[in-house]
């Protein structure tokens, strides 16, 4: 049976501990961590929270920038990755989320190259402790500060190359969905999804992301979570919301909001 989880993105000025304390006490079963946050709580301290919350750790954001997009060599980035994956091991994380990075100056097929060194260098170890990587496209309309992997089809050539049960895709339906044909995809695709990410949206991303409430946008959300159940899906469907829409919302209403909102859409 799939899972609701909240990311921490979408309770961006709350703490990790707030964050802990606030699902926990809203009925949600998952969160999505985000490292910044945890790294200033402290990362045994918040791993212990966790347990003792009984909550479950849904992704791990993020590993990435392979392109030298962040300030870092590729080199560092590399490093920086197998650092996270270790951290993801210790907390049980479902997945990795993965941005590959932008161009950042690079020819396309060099970018690509960058990208595919790094997880020859780094799925090894994400083997050995046993986390899968979610490798994330995002809509070309604000992709440009993470990644070049615009397209679906392109990130799924790309997970093909390597075949592996530790490098799987992050769906998700703000990015994804701003077409609807996608979802004629899903069964195809539904083996290599690690998680789904939720988010609605009244018009396609320009710039900084605007994601909707769930059900106050546009996106075809319940034809998408229908076709995933259909097709054998039962990971986590992770809340990540962003944007003007979303902080003139409290987040105690945006976390019910999003509960109500997504039972509904696994019920319909």
């Amino acid at each position: 049976m799939a899972r609701l989880s909240i990311n921490e993105l979408t309770t961006f000025r709350w703490s990790f501990e707030e964050d802990v304390q606030h699902y926990k006490a809203a009925g949600i079963e998952g969160i999505g961590v985000w490292r910044q946050k945890l790294s200033d709580f402290g990362e045994e301290k918040g791993i212990e929270l966790l347990l003792e919350s009984g909550l479950r750790v849904s992704s791990l954001l993020w590993a990435g920038g392979f392109t030298g997009s962040e300030g870092r060599s590729h080199k560092e980035s590399v490093e920086d990755a197998k650092e996270a994956i270790r951290l993801a091991a210790a907390m049980d994380a479902g997945c990795l989320i993965v941005y590959s990075g932008p161009r950042a100056g690079h020819t396309h097929n060099h970018a690509r190259r960058l990208v595919r060194s790094a997880l020859e260098q780094i799925l090894p170890l994400a083997g050995d402790v046993d986390v899968r990587l979610a490798i994330e496209p995002m809509h070309p309309g604000c992709a440009a500060d993470w990644t070049f992997l615009t397209e679906l089809s392109e990130t799924m050539e790309l997970l093909k190359a390597f075949d592996s049960s530790h490098l799987k895709l992050a769906f998700d339906t703000y990015h994804l969905c701003q077409n609807g044909s996608v979802v004629g995809l899903l069964e195809e695709i539904a083996p290599r999804i690690a998680i789904v990410q939720l988010g609605d949206a009244k018009e396609p991303p320009h710039g900084e992301p605007n994601r909707s409430p769930l059900g106050e946008g546009n996106l075809p959300l319940g034809e998408v979570i229908a076709a995933l159940q259909a097709a054998g899906y039962d990971g986590y469907y992770d809340v990540e919301l962003m944007g003007e829409d979303i902080e003139q919302t409290g987040y105690e209403e945006l976390l019910a909001q999003s509960k109500t909102a997504y039972e509904n859409l696994v019920s319909a």
